[in-house]
């Protein structure tokens, strides 16, 4: 059973209609209809009006064409961080020629709003960017604050929604370039980056006027047909089938559904004397993260090799003392946490 934080286990409905017939989305009008309805469909879970784009490449690949959209040599960019990814936007930044400001936090701390308040008063910048869900830490960062700060200065905002959107209500419509992926909490085959553009984004990145191809996401919006390269088909059906079980279900009985399995998840794992990496009011829905100081990679064996049970462990400095169970998505179910934490309990 795998129950990481993404990739995520697939309905069998998704996997079956995988093995459909294959449409080619350069010829065949009944693809470019597809993609439209799902583009739709993600507007309902994104909640918002803005432009959509479904990208082909894994969630990766959306965080790195937003920043290569919309930064130029010499940009200024704040970077609010309070994890692994949020730091990785600064990576973005700087290889594209930016000058990024890490307003940063530690790893098990909320986001830093007092500094990012007097840096954002003693310097002006051109864009910002943070992580709703950090899921290497399990951390669901509130985000209201710094949205009403960076909306006060002026300053675009890239939010990585990857680990969240589909599982937990995001502020999309205070967004200004919003990214998710399609296998974290819609439950579909790694592959596809999804984003929302803002009119204020869009307007940007024409007057950035960008030099890559692949990460450039004006062609996007200046396709003759809504998508300028010949696309995934397949991941493109998966993602379409794996919404409408989503949109049937009803986004509110969604976030409850991962906020009734997190809540089994930890408190089984109080049971067993374990505690969260983060403090549990900041906890995210779709993921937890125990600290298991060294003994994370072990357990992981143990639990596949034994119980057929497939956790994720910590990622860079976290590797070998956090453990992470990734109820999101499909996996947001009682029994699959159930099953997982008994697994866990036999190992300890």
């Amino acid at each position: 059973m795998l129950l990481t934080p993404g990739p995520t286990a697939l309905p069998p409905s998704v996997r079956e209609v995988m093995s459909h017939e294959l449409l080619n989305p350069d010829v065949d009008p009944a693809f470019a209809e597809r993609y439209d309805a799902v583009r739709e469909k993600l507007e309902v879970v994104y909640g918002t009006d803005d432009d959509i784009v479904v990208l082909g490449g894994e969630g990766i690949l959306g965080l790195e064409a937003a920043i290569a959209s919309t930064v130029a040599p010499g940009d200024r960019v704040l970077c609010l961080s309070n994890g692994p990814y949020g730091d990785g936007f600064a990576e973005f930044v700087e290889s594209y020629g930016g000058e990024a400001t890490v307003v940063g936090a530690g790893y098990d701390q909320p986001l830093d709003i007092d500094a990012l308040a007097s840096t954002l008063e003693e310097g002006t910048f051109d864009l910002a960017t943070m992580v709703h869900c950090e899921t290497p830490t399990g951390t669901l960062n509130d985000l209201d604050a710094a949205l009403d700060l960076f909306d006060d200065h002026g300053v675009l905002t890239v939010v990585d929604a990857v680990s969240s959107l589909g599982g937990v209500p995001v502020p999309t419509d205070r967004i200004d370039l919003c990214l998710g992926a399609s296998q974290k909490c819609f439950s579909a085959p790694p592959g596809l980056a999804v984003c929302s553009v803002s009119d204020a984004a869009w307007e940007r990145i024409e007057a950035r006027d960008p030099d890559p191809l692949y990460t450039n996401l004006l062609p996007w919006r200046d396709a003759e047909q809504p998508y300028p390269y010949t696309h995934l088909t397949t991941l493109v059906v998966a993602l379409d089938q794996a919404l409408d079980l989503l949109l049937t279900e009803g986004l509110d009985e969604v976030y409850d559904r991962h906020r009734e399995a997190a809540a089994v998840c930890r408190e089984r794992g109080r049971g067993m004397g374990l505690e969260t990496y983060p403090d549990p009011s900041r906890s995210s829905p779709t993921v937890t993260a125990f600290s298991v100081p060294g003994r994370a990679g072990d357990l992981q064996k143990r639990l596949r090799a034994d119980h057929d049970v497939t956790l994720a462990t910590g990622l860079g400095g976290l590797g070998d003392d956090v453990l992470r169970v990734g109820h999101m998505g499909y996996n947001a179910k009682i029994d699959r946490v159930e099953r997982a934490m008994d697994a866990l309990d036999a190992e300890l």
